[in-house]
């Protein structure tokens, strides 16, 4: 059960550092959206590659950081079902909810955009618009990194589950517990 309880820390961290990180592409996104304004309205130009680039800072941030949601409750479930329950009930839907929807989520996704993704690196995929961004094939890998961490953290929601089902709870640290 130790085991256990090391890989739910170890996935909840990874989901902590890529969401830190990548959540200041929230701030680069913004930076590039107002030089773009800027260039519109002050000096009538406008850079076309600039305004596809913070429309995929956006896409890599919300793709990256899904996982880092996920770990810190942000997604949105059933709470009139979820929050009055007990640790026990919690895990059991958790449980019952990465099972039957979340892992066959990721894998349908990962499944089904892998030869999206890898036609678009063989074509090494740019931009439609013309003077726009080279290296959408780049963007369009963070799929992968969606289905990866999500699904990472679906199997640390499963393993707390169990863990706190087989009555083990203490073996993890307090802040990967159930609130209540």
């Amino acid at each position: 059960m130790k085991a256990l309880a090391l890989l739910v820390v170890a996935i909840g961290r990874l989901n902590r550092l890529a969401g830190e990180l990548l959540s200041w592409l929230a701030f680069g996104s913004l930076v590039v959206c107002f030089v773009v304004v800027v260039q519109r309205y002050v000096f009538s130009t406008t850079t076309l590659w600039m305004q596809d680039l913070y429309v995929w800072l956006n896409g890599a941030l919300f793709m990256g950081v899904a996982g880092y949601a996920l770990i810190t409750d942000a997604h949105v479930r059933v709470d009139i079902f979820y929050r009055p329950a007990s640790r026990r009930g919690k895990a059991i839907r958790d449980l019952i909810g990465v099972v039957v929807f979340l892992l066959p989520f990721c894998a349908v996704v990962g499944i089904w955009s892998l030869p999206y993704i890898q036609r678009s690196w063989a074509l090494r995929e740019a931009s439609e618009n013309v003077g726009g961004m080279p290296g959408l094939f780049i963007l369009k890998s963070f799929i992968l990194v969606f289905v990866v961490l999500v699904g990472l953290q679906g199997i640390a929601m499963l393993l707390r589950s169990i863990l706190v089902l087989a009555g083990r709870e203490e073996e993890l640290p307090e802040r990967y517990r159930y609130p209540g």
